[in-house]
């Protein structure tokens, strides 16, 4: 990982917005922008009236929408699970980091945010990180004029060196860290256990552009040897041996 290069975000906000209506028949963004359908998308839009507005610079509103998640949702394992749907997340005000980013990702989507979910680590560099040591998710938002931006909603902030992406996908399950068939009985667990090192940053001069292949070269071939030849190194070989 490395540190990331924040956005200067200097563009006014009309032209951002501008910006984010053209990416709707993208097909580069159209799956970060689809809104599945909710029941409580009314209640959403109630609770969050003076958030969901295009008054404001879009990664404004995009901070405000994951200090809101980790304000008024509180972290508690056990409670949830990864077939938890949103109604049940957003009434709940309970869960943990897949729960939080796939609310962060449907309020983002509702204001034309393009959002993507995001699969990784996060490493333990500070007391109280929720997420460390285990596999951890939060979501990458697009603001205009600058690319993907990591949202953090279960620690509240912006992704940084400290987070390590595995995978990036529409939601959990584009980019699950385990995923696979499994043929046999019932009785089999799965374990899995997780190390992370915080090493020395490599200098940039240091690290390859690209792939670096090492060709080695054969060994020079030995000349054809006639019979004649073969009858030469064979005494030669007798006389050492007596």
């Amino acid at each position: 990982t490395h540190a990331i290069q924040f956005p200067m975000d200097e563009e006014l906000a009309a032209a951002q917005w501008e910006n984010l209506v053209s990416l709707r028949y993208d097909v580069d963004f159209m799956d970060f922008l689809k809104l599945p359908p909710s029941e409580v998308e009314a209640e959403i839009r109630a609770a969050l009236g003076g958030i969901l507005t295009y008054g404001d610079k879009p990664l404004k509103q995009a901070l405000q929408l994951s200090e809101y998640v980790y304000e008024h949702f509180q972290y508690q394992q056990g409670v949830t699970s990864i077939e938890t749907p949103l109604e049940e997340i957003w009434r709940g005000r309970a869960g943990v980091c897949q729960d939080f980013t796939h609310l962060l990702t449907y309020l983002l989507r509702l204001i034309g945010l393009p959002a993507r979910y995001v699969s990784g680590y996060v490493c333990p560099r500070e007391e109280g990180v929720r997420g460390a040591g285990a596999t951890h998710a939060w979501v990458e938002v697009y603001v205009p004029f600058y690319g993907w931006l990591g949202l953090d909603p279960t620690n509240n902030c912006i992704v940084n060196d400290g987070h390590v992406r595995m995978a990036i996908g529409r939601n959990f399950a584009d980019c699950t860290p385990v995923k696979g068939t499994y043929k046999g009985t019932g009785a089999h667990t799965l374990e899995v256990s997780v190390h992370i090192e915080n090493g020395q940053p490599i200098p940039g001069n240091e690290v390859p552009d690209a792939p670096v292949y090492v060709q080695q070269s054969p060994a020079a071939a030995a000349p054809p040897m006639n019979s004649y030849r073969k009858y030469i190194t064979w005494e030669q070989q007798q006389q050492q041996q007596q």
